[in-house]
């Protein structure tokens, strides 16, 4: 199989997306893009590369019919700077290979993430896992901002002096919170790419992480395109509906009976899907 070299890609290797107030994603190196995703895709049946036309329908169909095993064939290696507490949710996607700064050799930099005052929320009264959509009054967010810094610098006065007495570094560090930035090396196949930025691109999820994914997919769209058009109609700007969803739905266009088929969760739960779709 050639090797794909993709231009737009080779642009941004090794350049800095700032995220957050201190962190960052960097494209380390990637393999393949869209032309590996059609090659592996044809050589059950020995056709190379067509128009980019075809190419793009092809990868449309494996998209559509999860047809995976292509789209394994690409991968992207990304270093990234990010909050610990941000990492933490990050690393539950198993599906990469990770190799993260170690606390143990090396000495924590003073970098602590500070959410701007427009980020500084309640918590949210219908998510228990979330943040009110409207930020909390000017000078309220002040103030907790002011009181979230006095911590973090506490806490890294304290870790340099256990450090500076002698005190083993994975002791010193033990009580340094998870806004402290971390760094890792993180490199994932395109398939699994995809599924981690579906998840972490739901609104449902974290502002902080949504905006790493969020830079993470304009880096995928250098490198594959065609794939990640694709991945945007049919994923990530898609919806899908289960059975008795289905049924309401064919209800409400005329093909079936008056009566309502869902009630309570499971009927806000398909009235929100109709919402997002309309959004898009």
């Amino acid at each position: 199989m050639a090797h794909c070299v993709v231009p737009e890609a080779e642009a941004l290797l090794d350049k800095e997306f700032k995220v957050l107030d201190k962190g960052f994603v960097r494209l380390v190196d990637y393999l393949g893009g869209d032309a590996r995703i059609v090659q592996a895709a044809r050589v059950s049946y020995g056709e190379g590369t067509k128009s980019y036309r075809e190419d793009a329908g092809l990868i449309d169909y494996l998209m559509r019919h999860e047809h995976t095993s292509p789209f394994e064939q690409v991968a992207l290696s990304f270093h990234i700077k990010l909050p610990i507490f941000v990492a933490r949710q990050w690393i539950r996607h198993r599906t990469a290979r990770v190799n993260e700064i170690s606390g143990r050799y090396s000495i924590m930099k003073d970098e602590f993430y500070l959410p701007a005052d427009g980020d500084v929320a309640a918590q949210s009264e219908d998510n228990k896992q979330g943040r009110a959509e409207e930020p909390m009054e000017a000078a309220e967010a002040a103030k907790i901002r002011a009181l979230l810094e006095k911590g973090q610098r506490a806490a890294y006065e304290d870790y340099s002096c256990l450090v500076e007495e002698g005190l083993a570094r994975e002791l010193a560090r033990i009580n340094l919170p998870l806004s402290l930035y971390t760094e890792w090396y993180w490199q994932i196949d395109l398939h699994n790419l995809f599924r981690f930025l579906s998840l972490r691109l739901d609104p449902h999820a974290q502002k902080e992480i949504r905006m790493y994914a969020q830079t993470m997919l304009e880096i995928t769209r250098a490198v594959a395109p065609a794939a990640t058009e694709s991945f945007e109609r049919n994923t990530l700007h898609g919806v899908r509906f289960n059975g008795a969803e289905m049924a309401e739905l064919k209800r409400r266009l005329g093909e079936a009976g008056q009566e309502p088929l869902l009630k309570g969760k499971a009927l806000e739960r398909f009235e929100e899907k109709l919402r997002s779709g309309k959004q898009l």
